[in-house]
């Protein structure tokens, strides 16, 4: 009899259907895209966080005879599924938050009599393993386009060239010829390419600092150095500096704690 009764709970415990179109409903396209990004790591630790909610919510009715620790537990396991949705470094902080507090919770309970040594262990293992994955977490990198090397831009300016007669060229290219720039002839294509080589790398860092701001509101530059890879922190603070002389970034705070964002 005792296995038979197990038999119809095991059967019961099958996930129907709908209940893998609801597991399935966070990979729809507009979710995906709107909420987290097309970054299949950030689902994964979503549902991590939905499940350690999940659980929570099995343990509750233990804390019926302590109304204040399962109202917190209500407002942990509703905290890891909102905290789970937000951007990457808002959703750290949040779920970090909700699982500090989880853990003490759990040995208030434990302590207490309140929560068997099993189900605190359970809860424990599965906050430790969504923990692991916040920590483990990388945003996608944004990889900046590489700048034109100096030989190819002389290389180019001076192909331009070649073809025009010395009497038909335009005044412009007259003048480089005669060192408008500055230095002999001979390297002024390496004077024009690694002026546009400056400009456009420093084009492309600012875009990228930009796009970062837009994306996460007021950062650190730590924050901005872990998503713009192959640039040094001192290079995006020079960068950050003459943003905020542009009037395009804010900037708050002192030294360490001193954070960016995107003027109103």
């Amino acid at each position: 009899m005792q296995d038979k009764g197990h038999s119809r709970d095991s059967s019961k415990a099958k996930p129907s259907p709908q209940s893998s179109q609801l597991d399935t409903f966070v990979l729809d396209k507009g979710i995906f895209s709107n909420v987290f990004d097309k970054d299949i790591r950030r689902v994964y630790i979503y549902k991590k966080a939905e499940r350690l909610a999940k659980a929570i919510h099995l343990i509750a009715p233990g804390f019926r005879n302590s109304a204040a620790l399962r109202e917190k537990l209500d407002l942990i396991a509703v905290g890891l599924v909102d905290g789970a949705t937000l951007p990457p470094v808002a959703a750290r902080q949040a779920l970090s938050r909700e699982l500090l507090s989880l853990s003490s919770i759990l040995s208030i309970a434990r302590s207490g009599g309140i929560l068997s040594p099993m189900n605190a262990d359970f809860i424990a293992r599965e906050a430790h393993h969504l923990l692991e994955e916040v920590a483990l977490y990388e945003e996608p990198r944004l990889a900046l386009d590489e700048s034109p090397t100096l030989a190819a831009l002389a290389r180019a300016s001076q192909d331009s060239a070649r073809p025009q007669a010395a009497g038909n060229r335009p005044a412009t290219t007259t003048a480089v010829a005669h060192g408008a720039l500055g230095g002999s002839p001979s390297d002024n294509g390496q004077n024009i390419g690694h002026a546009m080589s400056d400009t456009s790398g420093r084009n492309a860092r600012r875009d990228a600092i930009i796009s970062v701001l837009k994306e996460k509101g007021p950062s650190y530059i730590k924050d901005i150095s872990t998503v713009i890879r192959d640039v040094s922190e001192k290079t995006i603070q020079r960068e950050l500096a003459a943003l905020v002389s542009a009037g395009t970034v804010t900037r708050e705070g002192e030294r360490r704690w001193t954070t960016y964002a995107l003027a109103g």
